[in-house]
């Protein structure tokens, strides 16, 4: 508890607000249970792993227009979902 009053008063003397957070939100945990599901070994026989980090590497994209930014939009959603 002393630890925490300090935070929060450290926190107050620069202008912040101070919250404790104790679990996560329901979306963000399905999101995160989500990627994790997909941390198996891939094979990428169409090559859309090197199709994708080229794309991503000319500049920022949203994920929706980087997979359709590649020559098989469908496949490379599984594909890009699996690299993150």
């Amino acid at each position: 508890m002393a630890k925490f009053a300090a935070a929060e008063r450290a926190a107050a003397a620069a202008g912040w607000r101070y919250v404790v957070v104790t679990g996560w939100c329901r979306h963000v945990a399905v999101g995160l249970d989500t990627l994790s599901a997909r941390r198996r070994p891939v094979v990428d026989r169409l090559g859309l792993h090197g199709e994708l980090l080229e794309l991503a590497a000319e500049r920022p994209r949203r994920f929706g227009d980087l997979v359709e930014a590649t020559s098989l939009p469908a496949v490379a959603r599984a594909h890009a979902v699996h690299l993150l």
